[in-house]
């Protein structure tokens, strides 16, 4: 069967490597995840992803980040899903935790932080929030 919310997967996969503590997982890899694994890595959220070609599909290989032995990400869920896309202007961007955690969006010039797409004044779709 088909996945249907390929991003969805890979930020589940991220949440239970970091309650197993995991040092690292693997998503399947697309230009998009690792678009949205850029901008996690900018904002501080992980320690970094490189491609890995192990197996016989080309994966990513994520670095999850702990500090003091507590994951950094307390809390990633997917906004827009594919039953329901969320879409925001600049000027409605929501705040996460009042500016402590971001907002990816999906914008005509990439994906960036919340923060980054209120500098270059661009709206797009709510990919997720992380804090």
């Amino acid at each position: 069967m088909a996945m249907t919310d390929p991003l969805g997967d890979m930020l589940t996969r991220i949440r239970n490597g970091q309650q197993a503590k995991k040092d690292s997982v693997l998503s399947p890899a697309s230009k998009l995840r690792a678009n949205v694994l850029e901008v996690l890595q900018r904002e501080g959220y992980i320690r970094g992803y490189s491609p890995d070609d192990s197996g016989k599909h080309p994966t990513l290989r994520i670095e999850l980040k702990y500090f003091e032995g507590e994951p950094a990400i307390k809390h990633v869920s997917r906004v827009s899903k594919p039953g329901r896309r969320v879409y925001s202007g600049s000027k409605e961007l929501p705040t996460v935790r009042n500016g402590l955690g971001i907002t990816i969006v999906s914008t005509p010039r990439g994906v960036l932080s919340d923060n980054e797409a209120r500098n270059e004044n661009v709206g797009g779709e709510v990919l997720a929030e992380v804090f």
